[in-house]
C-alpha cells in the first residue's frame, strides 16, 4: 500500500454518471469533507440511459441530476457540476479532455479521482465504456493538458491558468494496481445514505445496506484491514 500525505486541500472528482462516485467512494468522500477537504463533483452524463422503473426517459436527466445532488450532500458535497454528455455515448475525444481540463484549472485540485481506464476483466461490470472513456479522458487531461498552457488556449481567455494536478486516485483498478486501501468505516451511514439517495438506481434493491457491507468488507480483508470496510484505489503520482 502507498503512504500518502495528509489529505488535500481541494478534491476534484470527474466520474461518468450519477452514482459512480457513490458506489466507488462515497465513504472515502465522506472521511475526506469530515476533514474539512473541499471536494467537487463532475458528473460527465446525466445518466439518462439509466432507471428500473416507468420514470418517462425525458424526466430521467434532472432527476438523476436531483439525486446525485442529495446523495452530494449526504457526504458533504454541494459543488456538483454536469457536463451535458449523453449516457452510453462517451468517448475520450478533445471535447471531453478540454471539459475535464477547463474543471481542472477552475477548481485547481491537489488530487483528482477518477475511473481507471483500463478493463478490470475480474469484474468486468465495473468497466462500463463511459467509465473507460472518462478515466482516459481525465488521465489526459491531468496530463499534459491542464498543465500546458498552449493546449486549449481558448481557455486562457476565460482566465484559467494551467494547473498541475499532483495525485491521481483510480477506483475500479484491476486488483493488480490497486496499491492504497482507504478505512472508511466510521463513514459507511454516509455511504449508504449517499446510495439510497439514488432511489431510480437503488429502490429496487432488496438489501442494499448488506450487499454493501459485504462488498466493503471482503475489499477490507483482501487489502489487509480484516474486521473493517474499506474502499480501495490506484493512486498514481502526477506531479
Amino acid at each position: 500500500m502507498t503512504t500518502l500525505p495528509e489529505p488535500a486541500e481541494r478534491v476534484l472528482v470527474v466520474t461518468a454518471h450519477p452514482d459512480d462516485v457513490d458506489f466507488g467512494s462515497a465513504g472515502t468522500i465522506a472521511s475526506w469533507t469530515a476533514a474539512g477537504v473541499q471536494v467537487t463533483y463532475c458528473v460527465c452524463t446525466s445518466g439518462d440511459a439509466g432507471g428500473f422503473d416507468d420514470t418517462p426517459r425525458e424526466a430521467m436527466p434532472r432527476l438523476r441530476q436531483d439525486e446525485q445532488r442529495a446523495a452530494a450532500a449526504a457526504v458533504g458535497v454541494t459543488d456538483v457540476h454536469f457536463l451535458g454528455y449523453r449516457d452510453g455515448q462517451v468517448t475520450a475525444d478533445l471535447q471531453l479532455r478540454r471539459d475535464i481540463t477547463k474543471m481542472i484549472r477552475a477548481v485547481r485540485p491537489h488530487r483528482v479521482v477518477t475511473h481507471s481506464p483500463e478493463i478490470n476483466w475480474d469484474h468486468l461490470a465495473m468497466s462500463h465504456p463511459d467509465h473507460r472513456a472518462v478515466g482516459q479522458a481525465t488521465l489526459a487531461a491531468i496530463y499534459p493538458d491542464a498543465r500546458n498552457e498552449f493546449a486549449h488556449p481558448e481557455l486562457l481567455a476565460e482566465g484559467l491558468a494551467p494547473w498541475t494536478v499532483p495525485e491521481l486516485w483510480m477506483s475500479e483498478s484491476p486488483d493488480e494496481r490497486v496499491n492504497h486501501a482507504v478505512d472508511v468505516t466510521d463513514h459507511f451511514e454516509a455511504k449508504l445514505a449517499a446510495l439510497a439517495a439514488h432511489r431510480s438506481q437503488t429502490a429496487h434493491l432488496e438489501d442494499l445496506r448488506g450487499m454493501i457491507r459485504r462488498h466493503l468488507a471482503r475489499t477490507a480483508e483482501r487489502h489487509g484491514l480484516p474486521g473493517r470496510l474499506a474502499e480501495v484505489f490506484h493512486v498514481v503520482d502526477t506531479s
